[in-house]
């Protein structure tokens, strides 16, 4: 046997299967690969967590070196004042869509439930307030991009939306802040064809990080 993960399909049924997953490695430590990208432990018990099957067995520090050679150069930054539950999906997110780095803006502590552990593979960073995110981005040459449906916007898929940036997004119900919208270069918004005036906040974050992918992502 070669050293490719096995698929789902190829261990179903195992005795340590829950149900979505892979079981233990076929053949047994005999077949285990040499790699030592791969997790003893999961290749004996099983890899029950939720990676493509590229990364099946493999231990989460070679996970997060093998998407450091590749990740996306946009950043993902939240302002982070009221503890918003939607922080974690937008990580989630951030994560499928391969950003370079989140950035949380405020608190430092935010609620990780919605990352589904999917923050272990993606980088994290905290800044203190809207001031020290502006210096830092500055420093690094990274315009910043405001997400919000404010006066003067302009359709994100109208917009002008650059390779290396670093999309901004507020919280939920009162968006960003006077301070945020004053630090981006470009505000945008998503057009909305119903009734409500927003979208949930962390739909509106994959829609735009969808919106870079659609235009840059290979």
């Amino acid at each position: 046997m070669d050293d490719q993960p096995p698929t789902h399909a190829e261990t179903s049924g195992s005795p340590a299967q829950p149900g979505y997953g892979v079981g233990p490695w076929p053949g047994g430590e005999a077949a285990w690969p040499k790699d030592d990208r791969y997790d003893r432990e999961l290749l004996a018990g099983g890899d029950t967590r939720n990676v493509i099957d590229r990364y099946r067995y493999w231990r989460m520090e070679a996970i997060v070196d093998d998407l450091d050679t590749r990740r996306h150069p946009f950043h993902v930054a939240i302002e982070n004042w009221q503890h918003d539950m939607n922080i974690g999906s937008i990580v989630r997110s951030a994560n499928a869509f391969l950003a370079d780095t989140v950035h949380i803006i405020g608190r430092r502590r935010w609620n990780k439930r919605g990352a589904m552990v999917t923050d272990r593979y993606q980088h994290v960073v905290h800044h203190d307030d809207v001031e020290s995110f502006a210096a830092w981005a500055e420093a690094e040459g990274i315009p910043i991009i405001a997400v919000d449906n404010v006066e003067g916007a302009v359709r994100v898929d109208r917009a002008d939306l650059p390779q290396s940036c670093v999309l901004l997004f507020g919280q939920e119900g009162p968006g960003l802040s006077d301070a945020a919208l004053a630090a981006a270069s470009a505000h945008v918004e998503i057009t909305q064809y119903g009734s409500t005036r927003s979208i949930n906040a962390s739909a509106a974050a994959a829609v735009i990080m969808y919106e870079w992918c659609r235009r840059y992502a290979d």
